[in-house]
């Protein structure tokens, strides 16, 4: 049971019984080239007791030079420590076509890297008759890359017609933060390719469990404990693949997008930012038809979200009112919120 529902002992941490930390990377442990505060020395600490994994959807890098900027920024990963959605993609891949097959390839060098390595031959031209298409994120993606995937898997039919060479996507993420703010990401190209070819990929990355699965493989990890800004890949992904999760207020999703999450979407944790891994999470108490988290209470009356007590802790509010507004079973958008609980 979500720890946003059970009574928990005043001492437990996030952490607690947890074997593995699965850490997103994007609005977790930087945005662009710059460490979020806290979350270095954060990570760090939790490193001296736990396995840390570091898992991306960003396709456009090699796991080495993901490490390699994660030792710039404080952290000292191995290049094993990062998972990438292009090698779960490979996954996918070798569920369909045979080492030695020509791949045409929409992306950077993290693609490029896990397919060579795989034994797999690279193409960037439909008229090579590519074998399948890989596509992922990089920021030279132009018209001419999805282009060519739009006629490697119309070639043997038109759009949308069956027949079609396999199509994997690294991952669907329709944003990506980055240094100047939030930028377009790999599912509004893949979105592009689908509208010229008329079918959908398979996913390897978050919320898909491929790369859940190749993470709990690497790390033998049991009882992982996922780390995300990201309630449709991080957050939907963790529980799809039955892992606690904890979202991160340093990213995409903030305190409105939470309070509004679907039954798929909620997060077992939420903290403002990765210091809180270490300290003792509140304890959700019901009391007089409200939900109370330390010195904050909240409760839904009919269609109104009622603030009782604001408490000393803006985050303890968005915890009380969050399992106020889940538990009700009504849809956000058809209750009244008070302005400060998301602002």
């Amino acid at each position: 049971m979500s720890p946003l529902f059970a009574s928990r002992r005043a001492a437990s941490t996030p952490l607690d019984g947890v074997d593995a930390v699965f850490a997103d990377l994007d609005g977790v442990v930087y945005a662009g080239p710059h460490a979020v505060p806290h979350a270095v020395e954060s990570l760090n600490a939790v490193a001296e007791s736990l396995p840390v994994a570091y898992i991306t959807n960003n396709a456009s890098r090699s796991d080495e030079q993901v490490a390699a900027h994660l030792t710039s920024l404080g952290l000292s990963p191995a290049a094993r420590d990062v998972v990438t959605s292009p090698q779960a993609a490979m996954r996918l891949l070798a569920a369909s076509v045979a080492p030695g097959s020509l791949v045409l390839v929409v992306g950077g060098d993290g693609i490029i890297t896990e397919l060579e390595r795989g034994g797999y031959r690279v193409t960037r031209s439909a008229d090579d008759a590519p074998d399948a298409v890989m596509q992922g994120f990089h920021p030279d993606v132009g018209w001419r890359q999805l282009a060519e995937a739009a006629f490697a898997l119309n070639a043997h039919g038109g759009p949308g017609e069956p027949g079609g060479i396999p199509w994997i996507a690294t991952n669907m993420d329709w944003t990506i933060p980055v240094e100047r703010g939030i930028a377009p990401g790999n599912g509004t190209l893949v979105s592009a390719v689908h509208t010229a070819a008329g079918r959908f990929p398979e996913v390897a990355g978050k919320p898909e469990t491929p790369i859940f699965d190749e993470a709990r493989e690497r790390f033998g990890a049991e009882r992982p404990l996922m780390i995300g800004d990201r309630l449709d890949t991080d957050i939907r992904g963790a529980n799809r693949a039955g892992i606690a999760s904890l979202v991160v207020l340093t990213g995409i999703d903030r305190a409105k997008q939470v309070l509004a999450a679907d039954a798929a979407s909620r997060p077992d944790f939420i903290v403002a930012d990765l210091r809180q891994l270490h300290e003792p999470y509140p304890e959700v108490e019901r009391r007089r038809g409200g939900v109370r988290v330390r010195g904050a209470e909240v409760r839904v009356d009919g269609r109104r979200v009622v603030i009782e007590r604001d408490g000393d802790d803006p985050l303890d509010l968005l915890r009380a009112a969050c399992a106020a507004i889940w538990e009700s079973g009504t849809a956000i958008h058809a209750l009244e919120v008070p302005e400060r609980l998301y602002r």
